[in-house]
């Protein structure tokens, strides 16, 4: 018996230091950087360290404004993660999505940038409704 309490336990203390990330809950998580609740689930971003600890943001230029300030400079992080804009709720490597901003685009901080996870969707989506690309280094630099 003691053996299946010490496997347990065990399971749990690995299952609370998880570094992977979590789905966004909209209506319960607030940004960490403007604290707004997360309603839009087109929109949205995480942060996820590799002690396990979670940041969660409502929109491209929270994440941002988080990463680049001290706190976010003295975090290493597992997973960085953005909202794919053409599949609500589903959350994708940011260093490897496409952005795509335009005032057509009315996020929740008025970045007016979205995320997508092919070039060639981009491309179709920016061929209708216009924009400018940026690549992740770009998008960087531009909130800074």
């Amino acid at each position: 018996m003691n053996r299946l309490w010490i496997a347990l336990i065990s399971l749990l203390i690995l299952a609370a230091c998880s570094s992977e990330p979590r789905p966004i809950v909209l209506g319960q998580d607030a940004c960490h950087h403007c604290k707004m609740t997360l309603m839009d689930p087109k929109f949205g971003a995480e942060l996820v360290t590799d002690k396990g600890k979670i940041f969660i943001f409502d929109d491209v230029n929270c994440l941002m404004g988080y990463m680049d300030s001290e706190e976010g400079k003295s975090q290493t992080f597992k997973h960085v993660l953005v909202m794919d804009y053409l599949n609500p709720g589903t959350l994708i490597d940011a260093n490897f999505a496409h952005y795509l901003k335009s005032p057509e685009f009315k996020t929740p901080m008025a970045s007016n940038v979205v995320a997508f996870p092919e070039f060639g969707l981009l491309e179709e989506f920016k061929s209708k409704n216009g924009g400018v690309y940026l690549a992740w280094g770009e998008l960087t630099t531009q909130f800074k």
